[in-house]
């Protein structure tokens, strides 16, 4: 079953308001050797498990700062947010997602599972509300099927948001261009490097340039 199961023709995980069937589900995963009880639904990223990509991203990444922002690009239903949230309990979470139904989901698995420093926003409202320079770690399992265009102008975007000395980690399928991405990056005011292979996955680590 792919990602995108059980949505509208023509509509994808990075639709704003899906007008798919729910179809929600409870799950009992294991993130980063933690469990948690979370609600999935149809219409949004890997809605009925944890996809393999965010699973090798939770794998490699290394150990968080023991505060800060943190924020996950791409949130879907929520799993980095989750971890990241349970990890670092000084930490302010921010999840973010164009996708209202997957915005929801993981505001209802952060409460759920008792995960008072996450906050949900929109693209719009998390570049409105952050300031340059602010954000201290991003993890992103991002929308590559949004096209190269916009997916270069989303981390144009998120990198002016970054801190000098913060870190973004993504993991993007080799088959889905993560080579080629790189190297954009490294030629567009990012310093970085791939830090991990897995399942056909690399797992980048960027940093924005001084």
């Amino acid at each position: 079953m792919t990602p995108n199961s059980h949505v509208s023709p023509g509509e994808q995980y990075f639709t704003a308001a899906p007008s798919s069937a729910e179809r929600p589900k409870e799950l009992a995963v294991e993130l980063a050797g933690m469990s948690f009880r979370v609600h999935t639904a149809a219409g949004v990223f890997s809605g009925d498990r944890l996809d393999k990509g965010t699973s090798v991203l939770l794998r490699k990444v290394p150990e968080l700062p023991e505060s800060g922002i943190f924020v996950d690009v791409g949130c879907g239903w929520g799993p980095l947010t989750l971890v990241m949230a349970r990890l670092r309990p000084e930490a302010e979470i921010l999840a973010v997602d164009v996708n209202a139904r997957a915005r929801e989901l993981t505001a209802i698995n952060a409460k759920a599972n008792g995960l008072p420093n996450v906050r949900v926003l929109d693209e719009a409202g998390a570049f409105a509300e952050l300031s340059a320079a602010s954000i201290d770690v991003i993890w992103s399992n991002p929308p590559v099927r949004i096209g190269k265009t916009a997916l270069h102008n989303l981390w144009d975007a998120w990198r002016e948001k970054l801190k000098i000395g913060g870190e973004a980690y993504l993991v993007m399928g080799k088959n889905l261009g993560s080579d080629p991405f790189l190297d954009w990056a490294l030629n567009n005011g990012w310093n970085g490097e791939k830090i991990a292979s897995s399942k056909g996955f690399r797992v980048l680590k960027l940093l924005r340039k001084l």
